[in-house]
């Protein structure tokens, strides 16, 4: 029996650099926040497939067709194909980004290592955001160049609902982690990878435009910066064929005078 279609209301905060996808072309993983403050994964996302008024921003209100994916995840849906309708401008980022803040806060952790205990114990959640207490260093770890061949067949197939996008989807040949430690007494320290599509977005970019002086543009704003100028915090979420590793799936990274570092000392 068919799950039965439901129409939810939230908030995009991640989406990740495409993958090709067995079941389409490509996929984007997407997370957002529901109107009722409860997290929602929406996958697969063929964002580059989609129809113009559907490509939602981050931080944009958007309004989802959605059935309850196989997914054991319990935030995990199925979206409609053409079942997105965008119901406003992005949240904007004045005012040390108030407007974004008040939806996010309320989902905060205390640590990657209270979600991972959490989430041993109850099965979820499987997506979360917390502050790390200290980012060690950015790890830029090359990786293939190119996509395999079973990887470029799945994107030069005919999706049925769109056409295929005029550029192919680029292999970038890196993969981006961050070493970082939690504000928990028994953290162990972690290294975790991010998928978030502006970081893959700005390795394009600059790689197109500084050549092989790329890296030192690149750890600027997401090493540096990350570290320095920002209060920087990670949306964490599980991979689907091994439930118990986390990988970093979005930045979230007002002022470092929008809230003060202490804002969860003491909780669990």
């Amino acid at each position: 029996m068919q799950p039965p279609e439901e129409k939810k209301i939230a908030l995009i905060v991640v989406r990740t650099y495409p993958t090709p996808a067995k079941k389409g072309v490509e996929a984007s993983c997407t997370a957002a926040i529901t109107d009722k403050g409860e997290w929602l994964r929406l996958f697969p996302v063929p964002w580059r497939l989609l129809p113009t008024d559907q490509r939602f921003q981050k931080y944009q209100w958007v309004e989802v067709s959605v059935t309850k994916a196989s997914d054991v995840r319990p935030e995990s849906y199925k979206l409609k194909p053409n079942g997105i309708k965008i119901l406003t401008a992005p949240l904007p980022s004045d005012r040390e980004w108030k407007a974004r803040w008040e939806i996010v806060e309320p989902l905060m952790s205390h640590s990657l290592c209270s979600l991972q205990r959490k989430r041993d114990v109850d099965g979820s959640p499987t997506l979360g955001i917390f502050r790390p207490k200290s980012i060690n260093k950015l790890v830029i770890r090359p990786d293939a160049e190119s996509w395999s061949d079973a990887q470029l067949a799945i994107l030069r197939q005919q999706d049925l609902f769109a056409s295929l996008p005029k550029q192919e989807l680029e292999k970038i040949p890196f993969s981006f982690l961050y070493e970082f430690r939690c504000d928990d007494e028994s953290c162990p320290g972690h290294k975790a990878t991010c998928t978030d599509w502006e970081m893959a977005e700005s390795y394009r970019q600059w790689k197109a435009k500084y050549g092989n002086e790329w890296e030192e543009k690149f750890r600027l704003r997401y090493e540096a910066q990350m570290i320095s100028k920002f209060d920087t915090h990670f949306f964490v979420g599980t991979v689907h064929q091994h439930p118990g590793s986390w990988i970093i799936v979005g930045l979230f990274y007002p002022p470092r005078s929008a809230k003060p570092g202490s804002l969860f000392e003491g909780q669990c």
